[in-house]
């Protein structure tokens, strides 16, 4: 087991999710010794989601690795902190400066299981019941699909619409999970994104939510990128 003095892991959730979706992969860093935390994101707007990241890590004291899965990517590239010392994106959204998430996120042809998404009249964006079995995480039990249905929290236009500043990947290590078989961000947009960070790749036959139907793979990129950067 490496050692990793005084290191934190801050776990990012994605859209039509919440901490929980971290759960077998908490377990398992925790099991090597490093402080996880699940950061809470209202996904309200990019803005306000880069606020909310930077309260949880104004707690933690130390080296800390940031971890996004999916438009959570686009929250961690925000952290421009000098504890944070690599980024890791699971199937995760990474646009470029002055770039939206919606642009990275239709970049190439939609998966044909990929679920309609839409709008709400508030502006919120739901997944339908059938998009998570049939896209958000189709490798996933049958109970972990009931629990996706019973948490998920929408995620506000506003987010995939605000373009970003400078993100942080230009100044950080990264590594990038390409999941192959993801039915909601095209993995050719997925390598196009970790290929123009220069990021570490490791691609695996998983779904879009690994951290919950391949945690052993997300654990181990994680460790991969903590080996690299905190010991």
């Amino acid at each position: 087991m490496a050692v990793f003095k005084n290191a934190s892991i801050i776990l990012v959730h994605g859209a039509w999710a919440d901490g929980s979706s971290w759960a077998l992969v908490i377990r398992q860093l925790q099991q090597q010794g490093l402080n996880v935390i699940a950061a809470p994101i209202p996904l309200t707007s990019l803005s306000d989601d880069a606020a909310a990241l930077k309260r949880t890590m104004a707690r933690v004291q130390g080296p800390l690795i940031l971890a996004g899965h999916a438009y959570a990517g686009a929250v961690i590239g925000t952290a421009i902190d000098e504890g944070v010392k690599a980024l890791v994106y699971v199937a995760a959204l990474a646009p470029e400066e002055k770039e939206t998430v919606a642009q990275v996120f239709y970049r190439d042809e939609a998966h044909p299981k990929a679920p309609q998404l839409a709008p709400d009249n508030d502006g919120f964006i739901w997944m339908p019941d059938t998009g998570f079995e049939q896209a958000f995480a189709q490798n996933a039990t049958h109970e972990q699909i009931a629990l996706c249905r019973a948490v998920q929290r929408p995620i506000c236009l506003k987010c995939i619409q605000e373009p970003v500043t400078s993100p942080t990947w230009k100044t950080k290590p990264a590594w990038y999970l390409l999941a192959e078989e993801d039915r909601m961000i095209n993995p050719k947009t997925q390598r196009f994104m970790a290929e123009r960070m220069k990021a570490n790749v490791r691609s695996f036959a998983v779904d879009h939510t690994p951290l919950l139907t391949a945690p052993d793979k997300v654990v181990e990129v994680i460790l991969e990128a903590a080996k690299a950067t905190l010991s």
